[in-house]
This record gives C-alpha cells, sequence and structure tokens, in this order.
C-alpha cells in the first residue's frame, strides 16, 4: 500500500518569513522542492500530489519525483475535503488555506494550521519550530538555512538536499556572466540599483568576459533558458538565484535586507554583502526604514573579485 501525500504550497506567503501576500512567490515554491528527496527516501512508496498557485506551476511540471500536480481554483479545495492522505503538509500561512488544511483528511499533519481564536495562522505540533524561526527572525541574527529546516522538521535528515525543476532547459553556455538584475513587485528592496549594474557591466567587460543581461522575465521557460546559458549567475536574492542553484551553476548572490545564511549555497557562489553598519541588516523590510538603502553600498569591485575566486576554485 502507497503512501499518500499531499504538499501544500502555492507560493502565497513566504513559508519562513513572517509576511503574508497574494502575489505568488515563485522562489519560495522552487526553494521548497528539497523535500520532494527526504519523503521519497523515507517514503519509497509514496504518491506525492502538490497543490500550487498556477504562475509557480510551470517550476513542478514534468518533475519526476510529484505524481500529481493540482492547480489552485475555486474548485479545488472541495475536491480535497473529499480526499483521504496519510500525510498533509502545508506550508502556506494564508489563514482560508490553514482552514482547509485542518478540514482536509490526513492521519499526520506538517507545518501551518488555522488558529480560531486569533483567526490568524499556528502550527501543528510538526511545525512548531516554524513558529519559532518566525519569530527568532525579530530578535535573532543566528539561523540555520531554510532547506534544511523544512527536511528536519518532517523527522528526515539534512543531507544537502537539491532543488529540483522538472523543465529541460534547450540552451547551451553562451555567456560568461548573467546579470540578474530584476526582483519581483513583491519586495523592491532587494534589488541593486540599476547604475550599479551598469557599472559591473563595464567592468567585467574591459576584463573581457563575456557579460549578458536578464532575459525571458515574461516567460519562465526562456528565463530558465536564459539561465541555463550562463556560466556564472550575478544575482540579487531573487527566483533567478534559485534557479541557478537547480542548474547547477556558479552564483554570487547579492543580499542586503535579507540573510544569506537562510540560503544553501550547494557549494557554487559567493555572498556579497554591502560594507556599512546598519543595526537593522538583515531588517526584511520590503523598503527601507533607516535611509541607508543598505543595496546602493554593494561595491562592484567585490563582485569582480569574488568572480575570479570563483573561478579559481573550480578550477
Amino acid at each position: 500500500m502507497f503512501t499518500k501525500i499531499l504538499v501544500v504550497k502555492l507560493g502565497y506567503s513566504e513559508t519562513l518569513d513572517p509576511e503574508i501576500a497574494m502575489i505568488p512567490s515563485l522562489g519560495d515554491v522552487l526553494r521548497t522542492t528539497p523535500i520532494l528527496w527526504a519523503l521519497k527516501e523515507k517514503y519509497p512508496d509514496s504518491r506525492i500530489t502538490w497543490l500550487v498557485d498556477r504562475q509557480a506551476e510551470p517550476l513542478l511540471r514534468g518533475n519526476h519525483l510529484i505524481d500529481r500536480i493540482l492547480i489552485w481554483d475555486e474548485f479545488v479545495p472541495f475536491q480535497l475535503m473529499k480526499e483521504k492522505f496519510d500525510m498533509l503538509i502545508n506550508l502556506e500561512k494564508i489563514p482560508g488555506i490553514c482552514a482547509l488544511s485542518d478540514i482536509i483528511d490526513a492521519w499526520v499533519k506538517y507545518g501551518f494550521r488555522f488558529d480560531g481564536i486569533t483567526g490568524t495562522y499556528h502550527a501543528y505540533e510538526r511545525g512548531l519550530d516554524f513558529i519559532d524561526y518566525i519569530e527568532k527572525k525579530k530578535i535573532s541574527k543566528s539561523r540555520d538555512c531554510w532547506q534544511k529546516i523544512l527536511i528536519q522538521m518532517m523527522g528526515a535528515e539534512w543531507k544537502g538536499q537539491e532543488y529540483m525543476i522538472g523543465y529541460k532547459p534547450k540552451s547551451g553556455k553562451a555567456c560568461d556572466i548573467g546579470l540578474n538584475y530584476a526582483v519581483g513587485a513583491k519586495w523592491p528592496n532587494k534589488a541593486m540599483p540599476i547604475e550599479k549594474w551598469h557599472e559591473l557591466e563595464k567592468t567585467l567587460t574591459k576584463e573581457g568576459y563575456k557579460v549578458s543581461w536578464q532575459q525571458g522575465v515574461d516567460d519562465l521557460y526562456k528565463y530558465i533558458d536564459w539561465i541555463n546559458s550562463c556560466k556564472t549567475l550575478v544575482s540579487n536574492d531573487s527566483l533567478g538565484l534559485h534557479i541557478a542553484f537547480a542548474l547547477k551553476k556558479n552564483v554570487i548572490g547579492l543580499f542586503g535586507p535579507t540573510d544569506a545564511k537562510e540560503v544553501y549555497f550547494y557549494g557554487n557562489g559567493k555572498i556579497i554583502r554591502p560594507k556599512i553598519k546598519c543595526k537593522n541588516m538583515p531588517c526584511y523590510k520590503i523598503n527601507c526604514t533607516s535611509g541607508q538603502r543598505c543595496m546602493d553600498k554593494i561595491n562592484t569591485r567585490d563582485i569582480v573579485n569574488s568572480i575570479k575566486d570563483l573561478a579559481k576554485a573550480k578550477r
């Protein structure tokens, strides 16, 4: 008899951040995929269903560890309320989705539940670490990487499980450095200013690198193809960063308002942070409130040096 598992991860809320929004975070969906390796190792006979938003579905399509993808619409909740599962993993904090999670028939439940007293989210017993993690963001600078927290929450062993994209890119290597400069509308504070990107391009070109600017922003598959065409990706903390890890690319990650400690680099990257004294950094704020705009203070020479160091390490 197989183990029937439902993963609820649409991308509406960052699993381990306090924010909740109705703009899907595709990066948050992608960096949840390492749990699939852990689930299949722990439950080899499992059949996994993944509930996801339509915008994020292309990231999961073709993934051989997912047996069924359900795209969220007005009818799916009624279907799920009549199905039975052995395990439910709800990684969304939207109150209505948490309430649906409580209703779904499953023997074991992980992640977030609905709090009927406060009208918001809380956690099942096998998800209380999530609440601690979210609360610690407000008081602590010491955290573990996101993927590890998810996998250990399920009682599985963290082994550096990788991201998974079902889509197979069509392009080969075409450029040395890709400039992944744009971020989603959800979190503009993550972006290094465009003037800095132009400065970086000028320096890299002078040093003989073939540079390519971000492409395919309106077509997810073309975006993945473009990232696959780059030997090294320079990226803000955004979807492209995680796609590059999934494709095993060299990555230079630019971090200011978010914490690089939460991202596992799989031995393929370097971290660049601004050299400023800001007691709020990382602040996890959508907009800067300190007036320092940390991403404005990143030194592009540090990026160039990190690209060279990464190349030497690979050789």
